[in-house]
């Protein structure tokens, strides 16, 4: 496990950009970190690393976001059960092909794939981050 320790946003975005050139599609990459750590950041960094262009947000309201077909990032904060995320059809962006971002994947762990990726981000404000991969 490798560990960055992020002092702004500017270079948690050259992290994930960098970070996104060690992923391959068909990769699933757990978010973990409190409310406002940077999970969100993280994302639109690795969307620059993978050459997305399109504005990167929260999908918060959508459960999950796609990108070029290519990115899929979820947001399973207000998932309430495995059955809710696997009816509203989560489970189907694992088999696409794309790269999975997802924040808040431990209301959805029972439908994860094996061999899942981990980032972890620890802070918030203007607090140092620490990244764990």
């Amino acid at each position: 496990m490798g560990v960055y320790f992020s002092r702004s946003e500017s270079e948690t975005l050259l992290w994930a950009e960098n970070f996104a050139k060690t992923l391959q599609n068909g990769d699933v990459v757990l978010l973990f970190g409190n409310m406002g750590a940077g999970k969100t950041v993280l994302c639109k960094g690795i969307a620059r690393g993978l050459g997305i262009r399109a504005e990167i947000t929260s999908p918060t309201f959508a459960y999950v976001n796609a990108y070029e077909d290519r990115l899929y990032h979820f947001d399973c904060y207000r998932i309430q059960s495995e059955r809710q995320a696997f009816e509203l059809g989560l489970c189907d962006y694992f088999d696409v092909g794309g790269i999975c971002l997802i924040e808040w994947s431990e209301n959805i762990a029972a439908l994860l794939p094996e061999n899942c990726k981990r980032v972890t981000i620890s802070g918030s404000g203007d607090d140092v981050r620490e990244i764990k991969f």
